[in-house]
């Protein structure tokens, strides 16, 4: 039996978040510069994204570039713009195809105006498809998303739009940067690496969370499979025994 025959399509987890980690360890162990694994994960995200397609997971998030990744190697930061603009320009076409809205969190104000604005270009493109949702969060850290939504909902009391007593957990998720989006049910870290790292921490609250050696540009759809099948076979309380749930 393969392994999307073993995937039970009634069960799928909506949302999956991963961590894409391990491109500069997988170039280093072929003797190349960093850029260099960051240039063949681009061929995992998209047999990714096709897999999520193929399996009908509704919304896919990739922690592309952190807030902290701004303090690598200047040389390194520029190549991966770079990258990143020519990544989104090649991609537009397959998403189009696979029926993929692309989106973006974090601080995008931040990237340089070429990035800016492939990306807002791909993203109002895309707008209509509605097989799957693939959200890079960009320039992205989750206690500045946090303080963000802070900050706007502070400015909207003061405002008199919102009463201090109305603030309920789902107010305030409806101030952060995936507002309309569920919560992760799984989230995936590549490279053996045991850490959130300052991703969704607000989202991950109950997700499921699961860890793979592989080096991000290893990681294929087979991979995203296995990764469906450990989740599906994980009990999810929330709080409740396992005979409540029965």
């Amino acid at each position: 039996m393969s392994l999307i025959e073993q995937i039970d399509k009634d069960r799928l987890p909506q949302h999956v978040a991963i961590i894409m980690d391990g491109n500069g360890r997988w170039a280093k162990e072929k003797g190349k510069l960093r850029v260099f694994g960051h240039q063949n994960g681009v061929v995992s995200v998209r047999d990714t994204v096709e897999g999520a397609v193929e399996l009908g997971v509704k919304y896919l998030t990739l922690y592309a570039f952190s807030t902290e990744n701004w303090n690598r190697p200047k040389l390194e930061v520029m190549a991966l713009m770079e990258l990143l603009v020519a990544t989104i320009n090649k991609e537009t076409k397959t998403l189009m195809q696979n029926g993929v809205r692309l989106n973006a969190i974090g601080n995008l104000k931040s990237l340089p105006d070429k990035c800016y604005r492939q990306l807002q270009e791909t993203i109002k493109k895309t707008s209509d498809n509605k097989a799957c949702t693939l959200t890079l969060a960009l320039s992205y850290s989750s206690r500045w998303e946090i303080t963000d939504a802070a900050r706007k909902l502070a400015e909207d009391v003061k405002d008199g739009k919102i009463k201090a007593d109305d603030i309920s957990e789902e107010a305030f998720a409806s101030y952060l940067s995936t507002s309309g989006m569920p919560d992760p049910e799984l989230m995936i870290r590549t490279s053996g690496e045991h850490r959130i790292s300052n991703y969704l921490l607000w989202q991950l609250a109950y997700s499921e969370l699961y860890f793979t050696p592989k080096l991000w540009p290893d990681f294929r759809r087979e991979d995203l499979f296995e990764a469906i099948i450990d989740f599906q076979k994980r009990e999810r309380r929330f709080g409740m025994t396992s005979e409540q749930l029965n």
